[in-house]
Formats: structure tokens, sequence, C-alpha cells
């Protein structure tokens, strides 16, 4: 393989009519972000390892994307915006307590097995809210994602909505830590019933413990799961997360947003930084999840600023998939121009081309090749994305041509110097 012209495993080349669309789906969610008042931010692509590290509960380290610089400091290409963002805020809004409302987009990276069939360089877009615990919080980050699932072209998807805080209490009140919570996690995340109940029957729980267990594989569904989780168990902090879900959907419900919401208290995150709240968004075409956050409320502790949060991601590439195959992407709009002249009109072209762009006009000047016909460049412009072609074939015979409709229909245009058309 020659790898000059060959991308590494994991990443890929995005041009043409696909990144036009991918930029057209980018400006309808920045503009649900700007519309909810959150402002934008930067962080570096690379940080120090510390920042994603085990303490942190992030991507496992097996699967950064690890390297040094010059002073033998061990950096990190980031695999997720949270702790990023974390960082920042602890350092630029250390004395803020009002709500501060943050937007980003950029690439992270995952290095995981090829196996997976996922991408290891991934576009991301999402919101942090800092400095706000409230159930209205959680309610405004969920709406916003039923919001740009709406204007990305979406009718039928639904928002998954669990509470990791459930989970943890029953295993609190188990008393189980180490392997026995990781395989026990990784069971209910999967949906496998009975390789929970084999799993719980070695623990030798009493049997309300392992009923309230095994029955998180099953609690998923509308708002009638909330009532089933209060009458699984007795747990105080359990109860109080069941509460916490049903104060946000009754906000939902304010949004005119429930038909969306799903519950599913077996949804646990490999992320172990979230204590609270956590959903992701679905559409049929696609088994990945298009959007996905939930609450922090210990995650900035670790960076210096005691403060709770909640946030989310959307993941561009699973999202356009899954626009193209219910055949809702829109059509990318072809705004450009092709201005073709021959050499010796080129002083002619470059006015013309002037007085349009200073009009909000797209233009490419392209010179017509002495070895060509309008028919290679009536292809080319096809091929590009060209809207269509204004051809100076001489100083006064100019002519406009779609590039946009099956019967092309050149239409003679005088006086066009200038910026003026008759």
């Amino acid at each position: 393989m020659d790898r000059s012209i060959h991308t590494p495993e994991g990443v890929r080349d995005v041009f043409s009519e696909e990144c036009r669309k991918k930029r057209t789906l980018q400006r309808k969610i920045e503009k649900v972000f700007q519309v909810y008042g959150y402002q934008e931010i930067e962080t570096p692509t690379f940080e120090f390892f510390d920042v994603f590290g085990r303490e942190v509960g992030t991507t496992p380290s097996r699967e950064l994307y690890k390297f040094f610089d010059r002073e033998g400091n061990t950096l990190v290409l980031r695999p997720d915006f949270t702790p990023s963002i974390a960082r920042a805020v602890s350092m630029y809004y250390t004395d803020e307590a009002f709500p501060i409302r943050l937007w980003y987009q950029g690439s992270s990276f995952v290095n995981n097995s090829s196996y997976q069939g996922r991408l290891k360089e991934s576009t991301q877009m999402g919101v942090e809210l800092v400095n706000e615990d409230s159930p209205m919080a959680d309610a405004e980050l969920l709406a916003m994602t039923v919001r740009l699932m709406l204007d990305a072209g979406f009718r039928e998807f639904q928002v998954s909505v669990g509470h990791v805080g459930y989970f943890q209490a029953l295993i609190k009140e188990a008393r189980l830590t180490g392997e026995g919570v990781r395989q026990l996690r990784e069971l209910i995340s999967i949906k496998n019933y009975f390789g929970v109940e084999e799993l719980l029957e070695s623990l030798r729980l009493r049997p309300e413990q392992s009923r309230a267990l095994a029955e998180m594989t099953q609690m998923f569904g509308g708002a009638e799961v909330l009532q089933k989780a209060r009458t699984l168990t007795r747990n105080r902090e359990a109860l109080e997360a069941v509460e916490r879900l049903e104060q946000i959907y009754e906000i939902l419900k304010d949004y005119g947003y429930e038909k969306y919401i799903c519950f599913d208290f077996g949804m646990l995150s490999r992320f172990q930084y979230y204590t609270g709240l956590i959903f992701q968004a679905y559409t049929y075409g696609n088994g990945e999840s298009v959007v996905k956050g939930g609450r922090y409320d210990r995650l900035l502790n670790y960076f210096g600023k005691n403060a709770p949060a909640v946030g989310f991601c959307v993941v561009l590439q699973p999202m356009l998939d899954a626009l193209e195959r219910q055949k809702l992407a829109e059509p990318a709009p072809r705004t450009r121009t092709m201005l073709l002249y021959p050499d010796f009109l080129e002083k002619l072209a470059v006015g013309m081309a002037k007085e349009h762009r200073r009009d909000g006009l797209d233009v490419a000047l392209v010179p017509f090749a002495r070895d060509k016909v309008l028919e290679d460049y009536i292809a080319y412009g096809k091929r590009n994305q060209f809207g269509g072609i204004v051809y100076i074939q001489k100083a006064d015979a100019v002519f406009a041509i779609d590039l946009t409709v099956s019967e092309i229909q050149p239409v003679e245009i005088k006086q066009m110097q200038g910026g003026e058309q008759a």
C-alpha cells in the first residue's frame, strides 16, 4: 500500500458533497445551541495525560493516543471533550457562581479496535451547563436534544433517559465492589437478564436486592417504568433518583417533548464520571446513538472547582449516516458560480467577478483552455457542485448556464459588465 496517498485505519477524508452536507448540519446544530443561550469555547486538540487519567473516569488508557513533548511530558489527543471543558472552566471561571453555558465543536480521537467498525477520529459538537444542579437544567439539555433532532430533519427518534444513581444506590446497598460491579454493569448494559441472574446467584445477595438489579435489564419504556422502579426498592437514594426523573419528565411536558422520551434504567455509560441523569438519542437506520450525555457533579472537583454540571455531545457521522439512510439529508445548496472566460478577456472577467463577490456571490474564475470545449466545463461544473456557469464568450456576448436542471438552456445576458444585468 502506498502510504503517501492513503489515510491510516480509522480516519477518512470528507470532501465535495458530503463535506457540504456536514457543514449544513453543523450550522443547524450550532443554531440550536445559540438560541438556548450558549457561548462557544475552544479547547486544545491535545492535553496533559492527567486530564484524561483513570481518576477522571473517562476513556481507558489503552484507547488513548499518547505521545511526548520535548520536556518529556505525556500528552494525549483528546478522546472526550467533557474533561477538557471541565479543566477550562475550573481555570477561567474559578469564582463564577452563576450558570455557565458553553458549546464546542471539534475532533475527538479514540484508538479503538478496528473490529468495532468505528472511526478513530470523530467530529463532535456539544454543550456543557455548569453551576446548575436543578431538574430544570437536566430538562433543558433533553429539550435541546429533541430540538436539534427535529431541526436536523428527523421525525422518528427517541431519547432514552436513565439515572446512574439508581444503579449506584443498589450496588452500594448490596456492598458490591470491584470486578463484581464491572461485570454487573456490563451485563445490565447489554440487557442480559439471565447473565445478571447467574452472576447475582454467585454473589449471594438478599432476594429483594437480586430482583431489583436483575429487573434493571427489563426496565425500559414509557413513564410507567418510573412507577415500576419505585416498587422494586425501598432504598432512599434509589428512590430519589426516580423522583428526579419524574421531575424532569414533568418539565419536558411543558416543552411539549414528552412523546420523544423513554426511560431506560439499564443504560449505564462507560464513562465513570456521570453521577445522575444519563441519556442517549437514537433513530432508526443506525445502531449507534447520535447524541449522548449526562450529569457529572463531581468531575470539576478533580480540577479544583466544586461545581455541578450536565452536558451532551452530538456525534456527526452517525447522524449524517442516519439522515442519508432515511433519505432526509437535504441536498447541499449549490451556490458557487463558475465564471468562464477566454484569456484575452481576463480583465473583463476579473472586474465582473469583483462586482459579483461584492454582492455576496460565490464566484470561481476559470480560464477557457484552447484544447477544451464548453461541454468539458459543464461536466467539470457538475462534478464539483457548481450551481451554474457564467460564460464570457465575447465582450458583448455573455451566457448563463444553469447546472441544476437536467436540460441545460444557455441564456444570453447583455450588459453584464459591472454587475448589471439586463
